[in-house]
């Protein structure tokens, strides 16, 4: 029996339908695959098309910072879908300054327009057809990194703080429609996206220092690691779960 298969023998997310979004490699990539192989049809999205879309899905190249890209995304996902059962937040990322104060006004905006107002976006654009089916999943992707702020990425980690109090506000407002909202943080996870984060990181003063952590589990995450916790919330498994923080970083950084 796969990881996707439940006791049954059938695929727990037959019948569903997903979008996807940052779904062309890493963290994205892994989780459409994990949606397809439990039975879901899965539309996912990028700035830009690429070859390491999984085999399955359907590929809308889309810019989720805007508004514009937003409501093309959703009007994609009705066309091509019929509507959206399961929605991932995926997309995200920023690029590291020697200091807060050296971070100009528009990578602040960027910050928060793909980290954190994407999902604001496309979340007001497709849970009203969640609310008429009073049924409905969203799993917002957001940092561990948040727990331990540092000044080359505050606008990254601020955009994902936002996102988290967002993220758990949402939950309980949609809650009464049968829609859950849970949040997956995390930790340091080797993708391509992220090796290149860190070297650029590393480049910068004194930055080489705070870019060395030790995970106490001995390794770091996988994007399969996050794509089975993205799998298990968007699952009946998890049908009491809403408003949920699930932090998977190997021990990485302190809680509370």
């Amino acid at each position: 029996m796969t990881t996707s298969e439940n006791a049954s023998g059938t695929r727990e997310l037959a019948g569903k339908r997903a979008l996807v979004t940052g779904g062309s490699r890493g963290i994205g990539a892994a989780v459409v695959r994990r949606l397809l192989d439990a039975g879901a049809e899965v539309l996912t999205t990028a700035r830009s098309a690429t070859s390491t879309v999984p085999e399955g899905a359907v590929f809308v190249e889309a810019d989720v910072r805007t508004r514009a890209g937003a409501e093309a995304l959703a009007a994609a996902a009705q066309e091509t879908l019929g509507g959206v059962d399961i929605l991932v937040h995926n997309a995200g990322g920023a690029r590291p300054h020697k200091g807060s104060s050296a971070i100009p006004d528009e990578e602040w905006q960027d910050a928060l327009d793909l980290n954190y107002l994407a999902s604001v976006r496309l979340d007001s654009l497709l849970t009203p057809g969640m609310r008429e089916r009073r049924s409905g999943m969203i799993v917002h992707v957001s940092s561990a990194a948040v727990a331990t702020p540092v000044a080359p990425f505050l606008h990254y980690t601020a955009a994902k703080a936002a996102l988290e109090n967002y993220s758990r506000g949402l939950a309980l407002e949609l809650a009464p429609f049968g829609i859950r909202v849970n949040t997956v943080t995390p930790g340091r996870v080797a993708t391509p996206g992220g090796e290149a984060t860190r070297e650029q990181w590393a480049r910068l003063d004194a930055a080489q220092d705070q870019n060395e952590t030790v995970v106490p589990l001995g390794r770091d995450g996988r994007p399969d690691d996050i794509a089975h916790a993205v799998l298990f919330l968007v699952s009946d498994r998890a049908s009491w779960l809403t408003g949920s923080n699930l932090i998977v970083d190997g021990g990485e950084f302190p809680r509370g």
